[in-house]
């Protein structure tokens, strides 16, 4: 079965906090850092991987991703610091720059 994630990328400055879902999370990953696509993540250098959750049914990870983007900053920034309290890159190494 096709794991599918929901995933918290932030900027350098750790100001904006962005939720996403996706069936494909390293490529997804490659494409927010590759800015691929002119949207929200580019507008605001979201490349940041803080925090994601992996689950077995995609219908699953877009119910989770609509709870978590209904919930304040202070609820996001919770599970980030319960899980990497240094914000640190968690996709530090999956992929190499060329």
């Amino acid at each position: 079965m096709k794991k599918s994630h929901v995933y918290f990328l932030t900027n350098k400055n750790k100001t904006v906090i962005y939720i996403g879902v996706t069936s494909n999370l390293l490529k997804r990953i490659y494409q927010h850092k590759n800015k691929e696509y002119k949207g929200f993540t580019a507008k605001y250098n979201c490349d940041i991987l803080v925090y994601y959750e992996e689950f077995d049914d995609i219908t699953q990870a877009i119910a989770r991703e609509k709870q978590l983007k209904s919930g304040n900053r202070k609820r996001k920034e919770f599970l980030i610091n319960q899980e990497n309290p240094n914000w640190n890159d968690l996709s530090e190494g999956w992929l190499f720059n060329i």
